[in-house]
Order: C-alpha cells, then sequence, then structure tokens
C-alpha cells in the first residue's frame, strides 16, 4: 500500500492525530502518528488503547536479554565450528547455518527495543521493513535447517552404509535454503504478494494476516503449509524414524543376547554407544517441542487473523509468539551445539577459564571409529548407526 497523498490524507479524518484520542482523554495506539505513517498499519490495532509503558519498557528489558543471550550463544557457535578443523564437517555446516538463522533474527532486536522505549512506532515504515524482512530470512532460514538437520540425522543413523554427505552436497543444501527461503521474504516487501504490517503495540512487524482479502487469506493459507507444516511434517518424521531405529536397534540386542543365553553383548566400549542412542531420542523429542513452541503460536495467530475471530487478537496477545520465537532463538546453541562433546572441547581450549569437565575422546577411547568397530562387531548390518550424530 503506498502513502496516501494530501488530498488523500485530508479526507482521512480517522487517521487524524486529534481523532485517536477517545472521550476521556484516552489515547488510542497510534493517536502520535501522521496520517503518513498511519497508512500502513492495519486498522485492528487502531481500535485499541495505548497500552501502559511499562508494558512496553518491560518487553525492551526481556528483548536486551534475548538480544545478550542469543548473539552470545550463536556468536560463539559460528565462531567455534568454524575455526575448529575437527567441527568443520558437512554435517555441523547445518548447525552452523542455523546458528547464522538465529543470530540474524537477534540482530534486528534493537529495532524493537527502541521502538518500545520511545513506546510506539518511532523508526516508522522503513525501520518495519527492516525488522520484518530479516525476521522473515531468518525465521523461515531456521526452519528449513532444522529440516535438513533432521534428514541429515536420520540418514546418519538409520542408513549407516550410505554415502557420507560431502562438504559440496551439504554447501548445495544451504544454497537451496536459502533460494527457497528468498521469494517468501521478498513478495511481502515488494508487495508483489501480501505485504509487512506493524502488529501489537506497533513495536515489531510481520507480514499482513489481518486485512480481509482474498490475497491475504490465500498468502497466509499458503504460508501455513509451505513454511510452517511441510517443515514440521519433515522434522517428525525424520526424528521418529530416528527413535524408532534406536528402540528397533535396542530390541534386537537384547533377543541376541537371550539366544547366546548372555546378559548383554554390550562391552565396556560401547556402553557411550548406549549414551549415544538415550541423547538421540531425547534431542529427537527437545528438536520437535522446540520447534512447535517456537512457530506454532504464530501459525496458530496467522489463521486466526486470516480465517477466524480477530477480536481475539488484542496487542498483548500477539507479543506472545514474536517472543516464543526470540526464546527458542536463545535455546537453539545450546540444544544444537553446547551439548556437543567436541564443541564443548573446542570451547574450553579457548576458554580455560570456564573450566568445562570434558573429557577428550583420546583420552577415554571413544572415538568415532572406535565406536563405529564396537557396532559393527555386536550388531548386525542393518542396524542405527550414530557415529555421525
Amino acid at each position: 500500500m503506498e502513502p496516501c497523498d494530501s488530498q488523500q490524507c485530508s479526507n482521512l479524518t480517522f487517521w487524524a492525530p486529534q481523532a485517536r484520542v477517545a472521550a476521556g482523554g484516552t489515547r488510542m495506539l497510534g493517536w502520535n502518528l501522521s496520517p503518513e505513517d498511519l497508512v500502513h498499519i492495519p486498522e485492528h490495532w487502531l481500535k485499541y488503547p495505548e497500552p501502559k509503558p511499562v508494558y512496553n519498557y518491560a518487553l525492551g528489558v526481556l528483548y536486551i536479554v534475548f538480544m545478550f543471550v542469543a548473539l552470545l550463544g550463536n556468536g560463539l557457535v559460528i565462531w567455534i565450528f568454524s575455526s575448529a578443523k575437527s567441527l568443520r564437517t558437512p554435517s555441523n555446516l547445518f548447525v552452523v547455518n542455523l546458528a547464522i538463522c538465529d543470530f540474524l533474527m537477534m540482530l534486528k532486536t534493537p529495532i524493537f527495543i527502541f521502538n518500545s522505549f520511545n513506546r510506539g512506532f518511532a523508526l516508522g515504515h522503513t525501520g518495519c521493513q527492516i525488522f520484518a524482512l530479516v525476521g522473515s530470512f531468518s525465521g523461515i532460514g531456521a526452519s528449513a535447517t532444522n529440516a535438513i538437520i533432521a534428514y541429515d540425522r536420520y540418514r546418519a543413523i538409520a542408513k549407516p552404509f550410505a554415502a557420507k554427505m560431502s562438504r559440496a552436497k551439504a554447501v548445495l543444501y544451504i544454497i537451496l535454503i536459502w533460494a527457497y527461503v528468498s521469494p517468501w521474504a521478498l513478495m511481502p516487501l515488494f508487495e508483489v504478494w501480501s505485504r509487512y504490517v506493524p502488529e501489537g503495540f506497533l513495536t515489531s512487524c510481520s507480514f499482513d494476516y489481518l486485512t480481509r482479502s482474498e490475497e491475504i487469506r490465500n498468502w497466509v493459507a499458503v504460508m501455513f503449509v509451505i513454511c510452517y507444516c511441510l517443515p514440521l511434517g519433515l522434522i517428525i518424521y525424520f526424528y521418529s524414524q530416528i527413535v524408532s531405529h534406536v528402540i528397533i536397534h535396542e530390541h534386537n540386542l537384547r533377543e541376541q543376547a537371550k539366544k547366546m543365553n548372555v546378559e548383554s553383548l554390550r562391552s565396556n566400549s560401547n556402553l557411550q554407544q548406549t549414551s549415544a542412542e538415550i541423547k538421540i531420542a531425547k534431542a529427537a523429542i527437545t528438536i520437535c517441542f522446540l520447534y512447535v513452541c517456537s512457530w506454532t503460536p504464530y501459525a496458530v495467530l496467522a489463521l486466526i487473523g486470516a480465517f477466524g475471530n480477530q477480536d481475539v487478537l488484542t496487542p498483548g496477545v500477539t507479543m506472545i509468539p514474536a517472543c516464543a520465537c526470540k526464546a527458542v532463538a536463545c535455546l537453539d546453541p545450546y540444544v544444537y551445539a553446547i551439548s556437543h562433546p567436541r564443541y564443548r572441547q573446542e570451547l574450553n581450549k579457548k576458554f580455560p577459564w570456564l573450566e568445562i569437565k570434558e573429557t577428550l575422546a583420546s583420552e577415554t577411547g571413544s572415538t568415532a571409529t572406535e565406536l563405529t568397530t564396537a557396532t559393527n562387531n555386536s550388531t548386525p548390518a542393518n542396524q542405527p548407526n550414530t557415529k555421525n550424530v
């Protein structure tokens, strides 16, 4: 939507600042904005009173915490995984790409913080477009990267004798991720399909899900399927297959032990494999849970806005999904990387004052080669392999 010209603005009495103060002096959202700014804001938000300053200030402080934790955690992941030769594997390229997505997501938070402490649409239409564009690239990119990570781990465990993923193939997958993301991020920016608009307290921005038109409804429906349901479906499928293979693996080991009349086929050297398999199952549940917590609130919000009762979407309610996404961006580096033994080893090398208690693989003998040998000696060929996890 283009800004109104002088003649149009003079006819829009609803947009005039003096009309944005209700009886009794209650200020409505956008009360102090010009018609040129108000024309970019969905009318839905303009019927609500301005929130108390403490709400904006509290969200500003919360986002400062989110920004510090996420930039630190994801920054360390990017730096250490990129600088440590032992961590520069094709599979870990996907972890780095996820960290880059989360890092980008938090780089835009200064716009939100500035708006919050100025209690509204302080950086205007330009700031809104930058905030929403970076959010779309990072958010959709993170969901696609999560799906690729799930696929990569599925191949490593369920198909242990398949050819390993090469660095060139991993880079190709990453290029495809960003090629997949770009149209969905750029179309609203250029208003080819949908547009980026303020939401909630007018301090954050996202794609338009409130305008009652076929264009917006079609956009929301397609985004819901392509950018939410498809990655979620892939994540659930691949991780359910991982858990299934781990369960079958354990069952076959127990059955073989019974036939051989021994308590267990496991030696001391592959007890660590058991621990790895348990971690796989836990990671599967955690990853699915984080993805659902991160993007389900936004998906539901958009569907209600486009097809449901918009009255339930108050400014305060619509700030919840934004906070959920930022919180998950803080947790991702811990789930994907900080639990990685080699990452902790490298972190301890660079920051010995952290006193991270991580025994080197060479000291315990629990290298990937030894785990693979133990696995091949004690399990049938069709059992899952955890060496690439």
